[in-house]
């Protein structure tokens, strides 16, 4: 048995079932060894390292379980790194496995020699390692899965080319021979009393309390409801915990911050108590005044906690359990003044996201596309979506019920991982619908080159459905409104504007499905007509560039900066500015009279 052979029945011991990966000649022994494994764990080959990488975290995210990722030295490594680091920054368990040139030839500036233990330093700062010797591996690849898997990070290993050739030979009973062993235990840490008591006494003594919830608190749905319930708590998602709860709850405000609705901040505005449970939502901002809210957070990683708001208590523990154990703690709020309050102002927010999805645009209007999906949703659907405008639309107009489950690039929030996520959930859920919501720019980057893999993939999905809908509006039009709405600057087309391309066409040359719409009447036929295809079905919707993505706290002022930045120099810049006003009466005027 190779090294290469035994690393691959290692995976198998860990129950790995997919390794997202490209070919190369660092990795021949592996590859050679896979075929003699018979294809186990699978080889799903991504059409870049970097994609690759997103698989394994869309798989990640969608699964619960540690992802594996692999690449060739030199670039393929490289190439692994954007994706690796969206796994890092939104604690993300995966472990990639990349070749290196031969031992013989390192430090001879060899072709494709890179230092890959300093150039791994930072993505995978928990554990990175080199196996120079065959007796190395096992505690080596064990290592790098239980660190990865129980500190929720990324972990890289790195197995020169030779050594994967080598002859295997198990550590030794003997001086500086490292064995090992396989299996992750299952642990729930949990709080002391004293801070449990410390909790609730903050939490008891408030009126008006709002509950910040992010992806720490997935597992603990029922714990999160029973605390709101109590409290008489409204309860906003940060945009990595968009899933945690229902949006049919009444009491659920959505999305907090830039992509957020208008119920949270003004949840957050008038509170007078904040419990944050497993979130890091960065944006200061948009949480209480500090000298407004006494606070509490609830955390797994203590390396986490107090470090968004002042707060009065930090209790370090499973989210689940450590609700469990604080419910008791806690006095029922008979004054539900509060509750109605944020019930009523949710109501009307999603009022006037029905009204602003009704506003006329040149072609289409981009709310229009997701306020109409919004009703369409299979309940055990998969949503992904990229960053730019498009995360705007998917964050404040889909609303999350049943079993559905959603995700996106949270605090790296990079161009790109729409559609692999995508790719990497139908892996972890063959039998579920995914749809990934993405812009034209992260399309045109790195989409339709995935839909490849998806045309190549699809046959084994027990529900082959794949809805990529791009949002087409030629233009990078989240910079562009940021542009102008915080620098006072109008569109640098040079910069922004982007060609259009026929993605539906493309796609169908992929032997897969899809259709352009141009028209409004149209969005709701082609939703239709995706959602019950056969195959990986492509929606290019023409949309409309001059729709704001608005955040809820804009002011009157900023709403004119950016409107006189496009009168002096944006070629739409009537449309534009109509736009934008009529998306800011929409929110604010009761009817949306105008």
């Amino acid at each position: 048995m190779k090294v290469a052979d035994y690393l691959l029945r290692r995976l198998r011991e860990w129950e790995v079932e997919h390794v997202f990966a490209y070919p190369g000649d660092g990795i021949n022994g592996l590859l050679a060894a896979w075929g003699r494994a018979e294809d186990r764990p699978r080889f799903i080959q991504a059409r870049h390292e970097e994609m690759a990488a997103f698989q394994a975290v869309g798989y990640t995210k969608f699964s619960g379980r540690t992802g594996v990722c692999a690449a060739t030295s030199g670039p393929g490594a490289i190439h692994l790194l954007n994706g690796l680091y969206d796994a890092k920054l939104d604690h993300v368990p995966v472990v990639a496995i990349v070749g290196q040139t031969d031992r013989s030839a390192m430090g001879g500036s060899y072709q494709q020699e890179v230092d890959l233990l300093s150039l791994y330093k930072d993505v995978a700062s928990e554990f990175c390692e080199m196996v120079t010797v065959p007796a190395q591996l096992p505690n080596v690849l064990d290592r790098a899965i239980r660190i990865a898997t129980t500190r929720r990070t990324v972990t890289a290993l790195i197995v020169p080319a030779d050594v994967q050739e080598l002859d295997y030979e198990p550590p030794a009973h003997v001086f500086k021979q490292v064995p090992s062993s396989l299996g992750v235990p299952h642990y729930a840490p949990v709080p002391g009393d004293d801070d449990l008591a410390r909790a609730a006494e903050v939490l008891n003594a408030g009126e008006k309390v709002a509950v910040l919830v992010g992806q720490g608190a997935r597992r603990a749905r029922p714990e999160v409801e029973q605390v709101a319930e109590l409290l008489g708590a409204g309860v906003a998602k940060a945009l990595l915990g968009k899933d945690v709860l229902p949006d049919t709850l009444p009491y659920v405000t959505g999305s907090i911050g830039l992509l957020g609705t208008r119920p949270s901040y003004e949840m957050m505005r008038d509170c007078d108590t904040l419990l944050v449970v497993g979130s890091s939502f960065p944006y200061s901002q948009f949480l209480p005044a500090f000298d407004q809210a006494r606070a509490v957070q609830i955390d797994l990683d203590p390396s986490m906690v107090g470090l968004r708001y002042p707060f009065e208590v930090n209790v370090v523990g499973d989210a689940a359990e450590t609700l469990r154990r604080l419910l008791p703690l806690l006095e029922r709020k008979e004054d539900r003044t509060w509750r109605k309050t944020v019930e009523e102002n949710t109501e009307r927010w999603w009022e006037v996201m029905q009204r602003r999805a009704e506003v006329t645009a040149d072609p289409v209007n981009p709310e229009y596309v997701l306020h109409t999906l919004d009703a369409l949703l299979p309940e055990d659907v998969m949503l992904s979506s990229d960053s730019g405008s498009a995360a705007n639309w998917y964050a404040r107009h889909l609303r999350m019920r049943g079993s559905m489950r959603g995700s996106l690039s949270g605090t790296l929030a990079t161009m790109g991982p729409g559609v692999p996520y995508a790719i990497g959930a139908k892996f972890a859920h063959p039998d579920r619908p995914a749809i990934a919501v993405v812009g034209d720019g992260a399309m045109q980057m790195n989409g339709l080159a995935e839909l490849i893999t998806a045309a190549k993939y699809y046959h084994e999905w027990t529900d082959p459905r794949l809805v990529v809908a791009v949002l087409n509006n030629q233009d990078l039009n989240q910079v562009t409104w940021e542009m102008r709405a915080m620098q006072g600057a109008p569109q640098f087309e040079p910069s922004q504007h982007l060609p259009d391309v026929r993605y539906a066409d493309v796609a169908r040359s992929f032997g897969l499905d899809g259709v352009r719409v141009e028209r409004p009447e149209d969005v709701g036929p082609a939703w239709s007509r995706a959602l019950a295809a056969d195959r990986p079905f492509v929606i290019d919707f023409r949309t409309d560039p001059a729709v704001p993505p608005i955040p809820p706290h804009a002011t009157w002022d900023q709403v004119k900066a950016a409107a006189s930045a496009v009168l002096h120099g944006d070629s739409d810049r009537a449309a534009v500015v109509r736009q934008g006003v009529k998306a800011k009466v929409q929110e604010f005027l009761p009817g949306g009279r105008s």
